[in-house]
């Protein structure tokens, strides 16, 4: 059978995605999916153009398939593929590249890739046209090396933040009908996750292109009724759309993972203004303190851009101070990237490149005290944790996540007089386990840690 490879890039949305391309494929069973390592006959590159350093990185990508079997059919799709497929498409070793809502039709298009095997070809439609968003019922059996579930509610982004290429590469807000996102969750559920992450390329959003009876929080109520999922997690929701009801919901109602990700960008305000975000650094202080309110074990991480035109020295310091000042439990930094088409691409760059790359060291490191603290108030205590399927790559343990998003390190099980080993999730008394690819949720004391990772024993 062909063999074919997977490797994606960016966010959660695009995870989803090579899913249901990775689903479509193995439900046809002509083809037998390996490691991007292997060598293979086809290899699939979902790309992120979010900052040039994502570009660069799907060309690294392209050029070590094509290393790897210099034959190969090489596909690559994404948002790098979308923004600039001519260019995607002039890369030494590229047969052909899909945009984002082709990826979605992807078989159809394997029938076409040993067609004119010199000509590049490009199917890359105006990603503007499109007023509904993608749905596929494929068997979505199985999400490469994970055993949360992820599932993409929204695409696309109505705002136009100044430094931003992601609505040129996902086109405009488009929300999925909530009696889709019930079927999938019950799809996933009875499939043995144990958690489905929603995600979207503007989560917030979610909705108001249907009804303006519809938002996340009635979604999420819907999920509650509606489904019998164990627990599900929220993926990156802007400031302004964190509602008091949202806050409310997900602090009264255990099955929602307590975790909040919130795009901060910048502390200062001045900063905040050139980007056209829509909040001032007070606006979200109130936000996070309101959410530490509520929910005082709650999880707050939030993207920081260093870098952008216009950020001086002082502008810098404000938004440290300003972090430094915030319960956040980690951070997400990036240094700023001109993207073409953007509105910030034409500004002249103030911020040279060795001191973006110092203020991302230095914010870096404030990012790693913040999640420290955090850790040291869970030692001693015990936690459910969702047990991944595969080992812990630097220490061997087997390796999970908490509800509000701390990652533990645990032993493997001893082995039975038999000579295998137990499931954790057996311990429970529960089925499936890591059979399948899928984990279960278990409890773990905390009484230490790994390589800067909280680790424990199971507890019966």
């Amino acid at each position: 059978m062909t063999r074919i490879a997977f490797s994606t890039l960016g966010c959660k949305v695009n995870q989803y995605d090579t899913a249901v391309i990775h689903s479509s494929v193995a439900d046809t069973g002509n083809y037998t999916i390996v490691p991007f390592d292997d060598e293979a006959d086809i290899y699939v590159i979902n790309t992120c153009t979010v900052t040039g350093k994502g570009d660069s990185e799907s060309r690294r990508l392209i050029r070590k398939a094509q290393r790897q079997n210099n034959k190969s059919k090489i596909i690559v799709t994404g948002c790098y593929a979308q923004v600039n497929p001519t260019e995607v498409a002039g890369i030494s070793g590229v047969s052909m590249v899909l945009g984002n809502e082709e990826k979605l039709e992807f078989k159809d298009y394997l029938s076409s890739l040993y067609e004119n095997p010199d000509d590049h070809r490009i199917f890359v439609g105006d990603i503007f046209s499109r007023d509904k968003a993608a749905i596929k019922h494929y068997n979505l059996s199985r999400f490469p090396s994970r055993t949360r579930a992820f599932l993409r509610v929204q695409d696309g982004c109505d705002s136009r933040c100044s430094y931003c290429i992601v609505p040129l590469a996902r086109g405009n807000s488009r929300s999925l009908a909530p009696s889709d996102i019930i079927k999938q969750v019950n799809e996933l559920s009875q499939k043995g996750y144990k958690e489905v992450v929603l995600c979207g390329v503007h989560l917030g959003g979610y909705g108001r292109d249907i009804s303006n009876k519809l938002c996340l929080s009635s979604l999420i109520e819907r999920i509650l009724t509606g489904t019998d999922i164990q627990r599900f997690r929220l993926s990156s929701i802007e400031p302004r759309e964190i509602t008091d009801e949202l806050i409310d919901l997900v602090a009264s109602d255990k099955r929602i993972c307590r975790h909040f990700h919130i795009p901060l960008q910048s502390g200062d305000d001045f900063i905040l203004r050139r980007m056209n975000r829509n909040y001032t650094a007070g606006y979200f202080e109130d936000l996070v303190l309101k959410v530490k309110e509520k929910m005082g074990d709650a999880g707050i991480g939030c993207d920081v851009m260093v870098g952008y035109p216009g950020e001086d020295e002082d502008h810098f310091k404000n938004t440290c101070r300003f972090i430094e000042g915030l319960p956040l439990t980690y951070l997400h930094v990036f240094s700023y990237s001109p993207r073409p088409g953007t509105a910030a691409y034409h500004i002249k760059e103030t911020v040279k490149g060795d001191v973006k790359r110092k203020r991302s060291d230095i914010m870096r490191r404030l990012g790693e005290k913040k999640h420290m603290e955090f850790i040291n108030r869970y030692m001693g205590e015990s936690v459910h944790i969702l047990i991944e399927e595969e080992m812990d790559e630097i220490t061997g343990l087997l390796k999970g996540y908490t509800g509000n998003y701390l990652k533990v390190l645990i032993p493997p099980p001893p082995p039975l007089e038999n000579g295998g080993t137990l499931n954790p999730p057996l311990i429970k008394g529960e089925t499936g386990g890591l059979t399948g690819g899928h984990g279960g949720l278990v409890k773990v004391h905390l009484s230490g840690m790994v390589n800067g990772s909280l680790s424990g024993e199971l507890r019966h």
